[in-house]
């Protein structure tokens, strides 16, 4: 990279906001990169010979019409309470402005408020369940209860044991309590102690980062990295320094919001593309080439593409040597946050890049986070040494942000050598080969059960989708009953009519816990009609129908 503050990325579209247009319905298989055309598929390249199988298959007319009714029938109850609440009828339990203040600027937008007022507060207790234990493969659950309808708990001091942890990215394992696997950890402690109290370019840049950075970037097979306390902050607080005002962005839909956030403060022009889809990004592509920026059809400073290893709503894989295609064919740069497939893909754990067999130089700027296959937390960024050095005087999580903690650092480290081998043992390669057999046999076993799930067969996150707001309390709560905890999420944070439960499938889930929990959600499922699959093919074809895209040497 000539320029290292030539990389540029982000976009603007929430966090978990659904394609429109693109896989809507079906499921897509496609061998990716050989010649000549494939069924349900096109090959377009000569990179590699994966079959890409992913799942988006469309519910029933009939859900959707029940889900939209459901919302309308809430919303409607909703505005009756608060009509209750506005005549003193009902307890208004919510921030309200002051009589005191009633002429200023209201500081609580009140519509805003009322999805969380009227609809959130009814399930609310399937949320911020507090757990007194290792998230591992199991944890232990502290109870609580609500005497006025979720809006305060109160614990009652009993402790729900062994509950199945479906909902942690514990991809590894590596959360854990072990005495014999922390014991470095432990040294480490008793060395440095807990906190560092100062940032990289002042007194907290100590020999542990150096060496936990020159790890990671043999991990990855690249020339430099860095590393940073906070995941989120690595991207939020990072891409200002990279792209600024006469730069473009060019960002698929379902971006993380740390990348919209740190977009959006720096100052670029975002534009989005369809999730995954190779179209929509070339046309962005040749469109930025033809004519420039608005107004002045200057050039842009730089154009970058930005994209994740593996979405965190959708479980869907990253097209990666379609896109790195395309970024060379236009000269544009790459930026890869692989937050969720580091350590998750890959023969050895190294992500979507090994997934793809793919080279690490292929991509301008690969990013990850250490909060969930290695059992930590912060993350990093790495690729050629020239951009790393100017982040490392740049950036402003190196700049402000107090650095990482180093028992943190020695638990990553741990992690690390564990599964390149450095440790003397296999039990990395194990542990990886495990989440994919692990991951594997439950999507299996949800289709042969007739749910609907997205994403890819090789994802680990798994979303089962439960569609209708009633359901989404009902779900969590049947599935904590059997001593099974799960993530539900619901609108805003997906389409209206795509509420969902999302599974993370770990390593450390042994036969028995998955195969306890398929038989939950067999039973479930039946009881509350969740088994909509028909298996029907994607209703877009089209969008896989593509141009060869051959990759340059």
């Amino acid at each position: 990279m000539a320029n290292p503050s030539a990389v540029c990325n982000g976009h603007l579209h929430h966090h978990h906001q659904k394609q429109n247009n693109l896989l809507k319905s079906g499921i897509y298989k496609k061998n990716g990169i050989t010649k000549g055309m494939k069924k349900n598929g096109v090959s377009n390249g000569t990179l590699h010979k994966k079959t890409i199988t992913e799942h988006f298959e469309q519910a029933p007319m009939y859900v959707a019409v029940l889900t939209f009714l459901g919302f309308g029938v809430g919303t409607i109850f909703g505005y009756l309470r608060d009509f209750m609440r506005a005549w003193g009828l009902e307890k208004r339990n919510v921030a309200a402005e002051r009589e005191q203040q009633k002429d200023f600027v209201p500081l609580y937008q009140d519509f805003e408020n009322f999805y969380t007022r009227n609809l959130y507060m009814r399930i609310r207790d399937n949320w911020n369940r507090p757990i007194c234990s290792v998230p591992g493969p199991q944890f232990d659950l502290m109870e609580r209860v609500t005497d006025d309808y979720n809006w305060t708990f109160r614990f009652t001091g009993r402790t729900i044991k062994n509950v199945i942890n479906m909902g942690s990215y514990n991809y590894l394992g590596f959360a854990e309590t072990d005495v014999n696997a922390l014991k470095t950890v432990t040294i480490e402690l008793q060395k440095y102690g807990t906190g560092i109290c100062s940032t990289r370019q002042e007194m907290g840049d100590l020999d542990k980062h150096v060496e936990l950075e020159k790890l990671v970037a043999k991990f990855l097979g690249v020339e430099d990295a860095m590393v940073f306390g906070m995941g989120f902050a690595t991207n939020s607080m990072n891409i200002p320094a990279l792209v600024g005002k006469g730069c473009l962005i060019l960002s698929d839909e379902l971006n993380h919001t740390s990348l919209v956030l740190g977009a959006r403060l720096s100052g670029a022009t975002i534009r989005i593309f369809k999730h995954n889809n190779m179209q929509s990004l070339e046309k962005l592509l040749r469109d930025a080439i033809i004519y420039g920026q608005p107004r002045s059809r200057r050039a842009w400073r730089k154009i970058l593409i930005l994209v994740e290893g593996i979405y965190s709503m959708e479980g869907s894989i990253v097209r990666l040597p379609e896109i790195v295609s395309l970024k060379k064919k236009y000269k544009a740069y790459l930026y890869l946050d692989e937050a969720h497939s580091i350590g998750a893909v890959g023969a050895t754990g190294r992500g979507v890049v090994e997934y793809f067999g793919m080279s690490p130089d292929d991509v301008d700027v690969l990013m990850g986070t250490f909060t969930k296959s290695f059992g930590a937390a912060g993350g990093y960024i790495a690729g050629k040494k020239d951009l790393v050095d100017f982040l490392r005087t740049h950036s402003h999580s190196a700049v402000y942000a107090t650095s990482m903690c180093p028992p943190v650092a020695e638990q990553i480290i741990r992690a690390m050598k564990c599964l390149m081998g450095l440790d003397g043992t296999t039990q990395g390669l194990q542990r990886v080969h495990q989440l994919g057999k692990n991951t594997r046999y439950f999507r299996r076993r949800l289709h042969e059960m007739g749910f609907i799930i997205y994403g890819n067969d090789d994802s680990p996150v798994v979303p089962l989708l439960l569609y209708m707001p009633g359901k989404i309390g009902a779900f969590a709560r049947r599935m904590l009953e059997k001593n099974i905890g799960v993530v539900v999420v619901g609108f805003p944070a997906t389409p209206i009519t795509e509420s969902r439960a999302r599974f993370c499938v770990s390593a450390a889930h042994t036969r028995e816990m998955l195969d306890t929990v398929l038989n939950a959600l067999d039973e479930l499922g039946d009881f509350l009609h969740l088994k909509y699959s028909r298996y029907s093919k994607s209703s877009h074809p089209e969008l896989y129908e593509e141009t060869r895209l051959e990759l340059e040497d």
